[in-house]
């Protein structure tokens, strides 16, 4: 990532016509960013705000909602479909939406039948040795498989669906016709034009 990018983020957001959320990374280990990181960007945007984390207990929900966050993201090949129920009432109770993430048909089944936004992620998260710590580079330690986004004829009819990563100006057109969102960090803080150019670039490729 262009730390300039990552500077200039929120400001372009907010300024930005395509852009309808706002997800933030909030783990320290693996990411290198924490959830004070999300107070910030809360105070600089009016989009809603994704606290995009590893979802494991109540306390990051609560914790969540306390630091402004909208919704919160939660992984089906992180989570047993109990806890997964669990953490998305509990979202529910505190006025929150959960965008739910799968990457097989498996995990499709264990989703809670009140599902209303489902992403499909086509990037793999772990390597060899476990997940991906901070100060590695996704570049060359995840692996994209775009052929996953075929899964989306099985979500529910019902849920807006929301392509995840690999998503570039370039390629958008080709998921935007099964897809009603997706989810974009790579490829707008790595520009090494800046973030405004490439949001520019993703606005010409919208379909209109």
């Amino acid at each position: 990532m262009r730390a300039e990018n990552v500077r200039d983020a929120a400001a372009a957001y907010a300024a930005s016509a395509i852009v309808r959320a706002v997800s933030v990374l909030t783990n320290q280990t693996h990411f290198g960013m924490d959830i004070h990181r999300l107070g910030e960007i809360r105070k600089q945007v009016p989009h809603p705000v994704l606290r995009k984390d590893f979802f494991v207990d109540d306390y990051q929900v609560y914790e969540a909602r306390a630091f402004g966050a909208d919704a919160i993201l939660l992984m089906a090949n992180v989570l047993d479909a109990k806890t997964m129920h669990r953490l998305h009432q509990l979202a529910l109770e505190l006025g929150m939406e959960a965008l739910f993430e799968i990457h097989t048909t498996e995990e499709i089944a264990t989703l809670p039948a009140g599902a209303r936004v489902v992403g499909i992620n086509s990037r793999k998260f772990k390597t060899n040795s476990g997940f991906v710590a901070a100060g590695q580079s996704s570049a060359t330690d995840f692996s994209l498989d775009l052929g996953v986004f075929d899964l989306v004829s099985k979500l529910p009819a019902s849920a807006i669906r929301v392509a995840e990563s690999g998503i570039s100006p370039q390629n958008l057109s080709s998921v935007a016709s099964n897809f009603q969102a997706a989810l974009v960090g790579a490829s707008l803080l790595r520009d090494e034009r800046g973030i405004q150019a490439c949001l520019h670039d993703f606005e010409v490729a919208r379909p209109s």
